[in-house]
């Protein structure tokens, strides 16, 4: 079985790094691995558009590289489904968006473990990429794989919020990402990342996550965002997103060879702050 390098860095209390991907193109996870400067992608599968083929070749791209490994981000439904095939992929780690019960997050934590007295999961023997196929299918290194999983939660709702220290002891949790976008739209506050009721919720899973022994991550579009992190004791970030790197490349460059060129652009692409506001 594949060292997982995020389970790792988070046993030896390390900082971790990676990066959003949500295009599928397995290209795209070599590049960020030639790169050298992440322990790992996360395919935002949540959003991107993918089949059963383009998770086999991310987990195929991802195995180039020792110190590297990957996340998935898993929608609400159907939870148990894509976390087998994103694991059975050779995806090693999972996040889980919008849990808001604890027994949403045991649902969670019974995905990923294996179907074992100790574990109490719903993880089952496959002939899946994990394994080989069929070299390690319900061996021990399995189910040890499995128990390596690192298990992360979005916590994006204000009911996760109100819920916060009985979602987090829920045995398996690693680690927490609070998420403004949604949790400011579940407050009546659409947009308003910023709001101080949004920054205060943030603050406050950072603290009882480090109360409660999980691992606090932050997304950030830029390294400039992470002093504030630094301050509440964050070690782990996810930094940008393909989708916005180009687009940032699109309307920047765009714009400046459309004014060397003394014409005004087709069409006024918007300024905005495209940082990752899950």
């Amino acid at each position: 079985m594949r060292r997982n390098r995020l389970r790792e860095l988070l046993n030896a209390d390390q900082p971790s790094l990676g990066t959003h991907i949500h295009s599928s193109w397995p290209t795209i996870i070599e590049l960020v691995g030639h790169s050298g400067m992440f322990d790992y992608v996360e395919f935002v599968g949540e959003y991107a558009p993918y089949d059963l083929y383009a998770l086999e070749n991310i987990g195929r791209a991802v195995d180039l590289f020792d110190h590297m490994t990957a996340m998935m981000k898993i929608e609400q439904e159907p939870r148990t489904y894509l976390t087998i095939r994103s694991i059975g992929s050779g995806i090693q780690n999972v996040l889980f968006a919008d849990p808001r019960t604890k027994e949403d997050v045991e649902e969670c934590v019974r995905a990923v473990r294996a179907e074992t007295p100790h574990a109490k999961g719903r993880h089952g023997v496959g002939m899946r990429r994990d394994v080989s196929f069929v070299m390690e299918p319900g061996t021990p290194a399995f189910v040890q794989a499995l128990d390596d999983a690192v298990i992360a939660l979005m916590i994006e709702k204000d009911q996760a919020v109100q819920n916060l220290e009985e979602l987090l002891s829920v045995k398996g949790v690693d680690m927490v990402q609070f998420g403004p976008a949604d949790y400011s739209m579940s407050l009546g506050l659409v947009g308003q990342f910023n709001h101080p009721k949004v920054r205060e919720a943030e603050k406050y899973v950072i603290e009882t996550a480090l109360k409660m022994g999980i691992a606090p991550r932050a997304e950030i579009s830029h390294p400039d965002e992470c002093a504030r992190y630094f301050d509440m004791g964050v070690k782990h970030f996810c930094i940008g997103n393909d989708v916005s790197v180009l687009f940032n490349w699109f309307r920047d460059c765009g714009r400046s060879m459309n004014q060397l060129l003394k014409r005004d652009p087709p069409a006024s692409g918007p300024d905005v702050k495209s940082g990752y506001k899950a």
